[in-house]
Parts: C-alpha cells; sequence; structure tokens
C-alpha cells in the first residue's frame, strides 16, 4: 500500500517571498525522504488553493495527510482549514483525508530558533548578557498567547538572561507586547544586548514589521525567519507519521465479563 500524499497547507502572502519559502521547504521536506509524495495548498492569495489540489488528489484516489503549515492552533487551525476539509469530504466522495496537528510547541521549533540567530550573530557566550524577544506574528486567541508565553519560558532556561515574548500584530490587553515595546522593556531592565528571533515561517508583512521594529527600538540581533530549516521539514515528517499512526492504530475491544 502506498504511503498517504503529505499535503502542506500553508496561508498565502501576496508577497512573493511567501510562497518561495514554502516551496523550498517542501522541497527539504521531499528530499529527507524521497518517494513520499509532497504537495502545497494555499488558503489564499497563492495558488494552487487547498480544493484545488484536493480535488485532484480526491479524483486519483489518493489518501491525504493534511498539515497545517502553522507554529500554534490558533484561528486558522481551529475554524478554516477544519472547515476547507469539511467542504471537500462533503463535494468530493472519493475523498479520504485527515488533518495533522500544527507544528508548535516542539524542540525542533526551538532548534530552528536557535540556528537562526547563530547565523544573525548570536554567539553562545553572549547569552548571559543578552535579552531574547521571541516575536510572534500574534494572535487573539488565548491558546495561542499561552503557548508563546510558554515557550518564552523554555528558553529562559537556555542561558537568555532574559526572554520576553512579543507580537508583530496588536493584541487584546494583557497579551503579548509588541516587538519594539519588548526590545525597550529589556532596556529598562538593564539588558545591555538584546536579540529578536522571529517565530515565524516565512517572510511577509507581519515579519517585516518584527524587524521594523527591533531595527526601531535598536536590537543588536535579528534573526531570519524559519523558513526551510532543516528542523522545520523534519518536524513535517515528524507530524506525518503522527498524523500516520493515528489513523492505523486498532480501535481496543471490549473484553466482556
Amino acid at each position: 500500500m502506498s504511503s498517504p500524499v503529505l499535503l502542506v497547507i500553508a496561508h498565502g502572502s501576496r508577497d512573493p517571498r511567501h510562497a518561495a519559502t514554502v516551496h523550498a521547504l517542501t522541497a527539504r521536506v521531499r528530499a529527507l525522504r524521497p518517494g513520499l509524495r509532497v504537495e502545497t495548498g494555499f488558503l489564499d492569495f497563492n495558488a494552487p488553493s487547498v480544493p484545488r489540489v484536493l480535488e485532484r488528489l480526491a479524483a486519483e484516489g489518493a489518501e491525504v495527510v493534511a498539515l497545517p503549515l502553522l507554529l500554534t492552533r490558533a484561528f486558522h487551525a481551529k475554524s478554516d482549514i477544519p472547515a476547507v476539509l469539511r467542504e471537500a469530504r462533503a463535494s468530493l466522495p472519493r475523498l479520504r483525508v485527515r488533518q495533522a496537528a500544527v507544528l508548535g510547541p516542539a524542540p525542533l521549533l526551538n532548534a530552528a530558533l536557535e540556528r537562526r540567530l547563530r547565523e544573525a550573530g548570536g554567539r553562545p557566550g553572549d547569552r548571559s548578557s543578552t535579552g531574547l524577544v521571541l516575536a510572534s506574528a500574534g494572535s487573539s486567541d488565548p491558546e495561542a498567547i499561552a503557548v508563546i508565553a510558554e515557550i518564552a519560558r523554555e528558553l529562559r532556561h537556555t542561558g537568555w538572561c532574559s526572554v520576553r515574548p512579543a507580537f508583530a500584530s496588536a493584541v487584546r490587553a494583557g497579551g503579548p507586547s509588541r516587538t519594539e515595546d519588548a526590545v525597550r522593556a529589556l532596556r529598562a531592565e538593564g539588558v545591555g544586548r538584546v536579540a529578536v528571533a522571529p517565530y515565524v515561517i516565512a517572510p511577509g508583512r507581519l515579519p517585516d514589521r518584527i524587524a521594523a521594529g527591533a531595527a526601531a527600538a535598536g536590537a543588536e540581533v535579528l534573526a531570519g525567519v524559519l523558513g526551510p530549516a532543516p528542523e522545520l521539514a523534519r518536524l513535517l515528517l515528524d507530524r506525518y507519521d503522527e498524523a500516520r499512526v493515528r489513523a492505523v492504530r486498532p480501535v481496543p475491544v471490549p473484553v466482556s465479563a
């Protein structure tokens, strides 16, 4: 029996760097597991759209694992993507598709963040005197906000003198600060050197806002987006494998008394 097709579902963007980065990531996934069929679909702005890809795969009779290219379980993971899959199942009787879990949180994501910080000039020996801003795109979803805060707490135990979560977009009262506000808050605490790590997969408007905020507040180090980091490609395959295991796990048979 052939393996299910891995359908990576990305949000999409008017910024051409977004789709280029997604395709670079899926190319790395294919290189890690030759023979696995990997398709890409976008929710908006870019082609092919998720419904079009599902139509094609249903016509082929393929089994599909739909993997959200998302770092947290926010609106797109809880609403948009399940709705698209429900509509596809209703209109495509031959479609066999299941949704995998979102990517984060995961140790591999933290490792990808560390990679990007090193590439940007961050040195392990500087951590004790460096504050870190973990800058996410932003969400109003309490679960997503809590995940970013928890990751920041985890990173605090890896040697940084202080770690603050931040969002690129506006947040509700009590949520994380904007990137520039988080950098300035670290300065106010007496931190002399600040690094900003975007917790974002691909370039676009919100990552650009993170970069602008880091520059405006004078951060010394700005890491790149996660992009096609090898750790991220491995994580996609982990989530794919987890979805496959769930699908084939036998249902326990009750034992009669």
